[in-house]
């Protein structure tokens, strides 16, 4: 039977990358971002007809997810696999900082991905188990210089990742937090560096593929954070 996966927060990138790869490997996928017009435009074009479904909801907002939830259960059933993609900067150091900017760091990349967890890991306790995963960044582990919010919620992200693995790991769940350790080459990155060398870059399509092994794993020997960088001479 076909797993019905959520991907909350696709665009252009590795968003996209993990919706054709989960749908090439049979997956009714879901997708969940605020831009109605791409997420009709990719549900369409994903391998088989039926297995997208664009369900236009921001990720701010608690209410709109648990909605879009409800309207993939109400087409698929129960939901088997979670990528919590969704990500919002505060690109500002603390002198600089906004209570604004920092709240909506945290309502995307902290609250958004509690309640989008919350909601599918009912359906997978209740179900067979399934995968939740987190995608993280450089900012998770190290703070970064001038932008306090954003690592702010990535440290709460990962902090969520943690708990709710020891929590639902014996319940049948995976969940699992990467790192992604560099810039990926989304097409808005390549053309603001035409002159790069790609192997400076994440390739997203390749993300995607580790992201797959992930769902693909024997509980006997569940990966809980990984991380991933482009290849460069030292790092």
């Amino acid at each position: 039977m076909a797993r019905t996966a959520v991907i909350a927060g696709v665009g252009p990138g590795l968003g996209e990358s993990l919706a054709r790869k989960f749908a090439a490997e049979g997956c009714r996928v879901a997708l969940l971002a605020r831009s109605g017009e791409y997420l009709e435009d990719l549900a369409a074009d994903l391998p088989e007809p039926g297995d997208g479904l664009a369900v236009p909801t921001d990720l701010e907002r608690p209410g709109e997810i648990r909605e879009a939830f409800r309207t993939v259960r109400s087409e698929w059933g129960a939901v088997d696999l979670l990528v919590n993609h969704a990500s919002a900067g505060s690109w500002s150091g603390l002198l600089d900082a906004s209570v604004e900017d920092v709240d909506r760091a945290w309502a995307v990349n902290g609250r958004g991905a509690f309640v989008a967890s919350q909601e599918a890991a009912e359906d997978m306790v209740d179900g067979d188990g399934g995968t939740i995963i987190f995608t993280g960044a450089t900012s998770a582990l190290r703070g970064r210089d001038g932008a306090i919010g954003f690592s702010a919620a990535k440290f709460a992200a990962r902090g969520m990742a943690e708990s709710m693995a020891r929590e639902l790991g014996p319940e049948g769940v995976h969940i699992a937090h990467v790192v992604i350790d560099g810039q990926i080459l989304t097409p808005s990155a390549a053309e603001a560096n035409p002159d790069s060398d790609e192997e400076t870059f994440l390739d997203p399509a390749e993300i995607a593929e580790s992201y797959w092994h992930l769902v693909e794993q024997d509980r006997s020997a569940w990966t809980l954070e990984l991380d991933l960088r482009p290849h460069v001479e030292e790092f």
